[in-house]
């Protein structure tokens, strides 16, 4: 028997304790996510659910120090330029990756320090990952 994965459900970040406020500004009104409802019985533990087609993102809260990582969400999006420009004048820093064929690619951090990867296809390239 083995396992056969599906599809992606979630993704979660951590956010600082407290700092819901300023996650919400970056991803519901800068990225456009539209925040959901998480479940009564996790609502205790802080934190959000947000929602972009068929992207739901968990921001959780946790006591941490605000370190940069590899660690990482890429999302595919529809114009990288439009994208890099709203990040641009909101002052967010980006970041260009080592090219890959067939892909155009930025990233940039949050405000917590998670990485943030903004991916579109260009071409007939059909792999979409980062080792």
């Amino acid at each position: 028997m083995s396992i056969e994965i599906i599809r992606l459900d979630h993704i979660q970040i951590c956010i600082p304790i407290g700092k819901e406020e300023l996650a919400r500004k970056f991803y519901l009104n800068l990225l456009n996510f539209i925040e959901i409802e998480k479940p009564e019985s996790l609502k205790r533990n802080g934190g959000f659910w947000c929602q972009s087609k068929e992207v739901t993102l968990h921001i959780g809260v946790e006591d941490i120090k605000e370190t940069k990582s590899k660690r990482h969400v890429a999302f595919i999006v529809h114009d990288i330029t439009q994208a890099r420009k709203a990040l641009e004048k909101n002052g967010i820093l980006i970041r260009d990756e080592i090219p890959i064929p067939g892909i155009d690619r930025f990233s940039c951090f949050d405000p917590f320090h998670n990485k943030i990867e903004f991916l579109e296809r260009v071409g007939t390239s059909t792999t979409m990952r980062e080792s």
